[in-house]
């Protein structure tokens, strides 16, 4: 069987760091945007515009796309260095050593990860205070679906991704593949995706859900890897739809778990309490004619009052 494990394992380390240092700059992250979240529209309008990104991008020439992408980065690496060290002289040194290595004959796809990585996880922090539950699901289902457009109906998403590719821009994640060769490369949105429903996830159900979810995100790219390599596929895949099956993957189980450890927890505790009310004299046993017996009935629980045990007698 065909396999990768650099790809996955790659997504859920970046998302539990996506994760973890929310959690330590999420009161500044707050503060910085005065406590305020996304509305509905306010997620509408924010993927429509990325669409419309995307579609421009397609058709502008290449020099106009590498000064906007070039200002672009450079100021999310300063905001994000700012917001850390709150001090303006070295926040401006990311962005200059960005620029310079971009601009040096040193410049490779090892340094364009490092910078995409970055990029992708300080994107991620930055944003990720501005969404809400209901939002970030909303968000999800239409960045998904305009994924889909992008890529198979109208082909903008490819011809934007090629030319970001031939500039050498940090725009994606690419690694090479083991145990099969190759090289696989994964875009800086899908990661965005990822990174957000990871941080919402914490949020609303704890770390261990967070964590749950990156793994499973892993894992649903480890099985799409397996399927591409039997089944051809085009060079191009709205890689959102693995980003969301393993996020609802790794939820779904999250919960049946919890759900499941719960009832368990609750039955333990009704065992124990029946096996010493079975064990009070006047309870145990009843000796007459009859030989009345109470059995021990550690699963029965009255319909009409189910707060309550009661006692088979035969």
């Amino acid at each position: 069987m065909l396999f990768d494990v650099v790809l996955p394992s790659t997504v859920s380390i970046i998302i539990v760091a996506i994760v973890s240092l929310y959690g330590k700059f999420e009161t500044k992250m707050k503060s910085l945007f005065e406590e305020r979240e996304f509305r509905i529209r306010d997620v509408v309008f924010l993927v429509i515009a990325m669409g419309v990104m995307v579609t421009i991008i397609a058709f502008i020439p290449q020099q106009a796309i590498l000064i906007l992408f070039l200002a672009a980065y450079s100021l999310v690496l300063f905001l994000f260095a700012y917001v850390a060290v709150e001090k303006w002289y070295f926040a401006v040194l990311p962005p200059i050593l960005f620029v310079a290595l971009y601009l040096s004959p040193f410049w490779g796809v090892e340094l364009a990860d490092l910078f995409a990585i970055v990029f992708a996880v300080s994107i991620s922090v930055y944003l990720g205070g501005l969404f809400s539950w209901i939002t970030v699901l909303v968000f999800a289902g239409l960045l998904t679906v305009l994924d889909v457009i992008q890529v198979f109906g109208t082909g903008y998403m490819v011809r934007t991704a090629t030319k970001f590719i031939q500039l050498r821009l940090p725009i994606m994640i690419n690694v090479p593949t083991f145990p099969i060769a190759g090289w696989v490369g994964l875009g800086l949105g899908d990661i965005l995706l990822a990174g957000l429903l990871g941080i919402q996830t914490v949020k609303k159900y704890g770390r261990r859900a967070g964590v749950a979810s990156a793994v499973s995100i892993g894992f649903a790219f480890f099985l799409f890897e397996i399927i591409v390599s039997y089944i051809e596929f085009a060079d191009f895949f709205p890689a959102t739809l693995v980003v969301v099956f393993g996020w609802l993957l790794g939820l779904g189980l999250f919960l049946l778990t919890k759900r499941y450890a719960r009832r368990s927890k609750k039955l333990g505790k009704t065992s124990h309490y029946v096996a010493e009310t079975s064990n009070t004299p006047g309870w145990s046993k009843r000796s007459n004619r009859d030989s009345y017996e109470v059995w021990r009935a550690t699963d029965v629980v009255n319909p009409f009052y189910p707060q309550r045990l009661f006692l088979v007698v035969c």
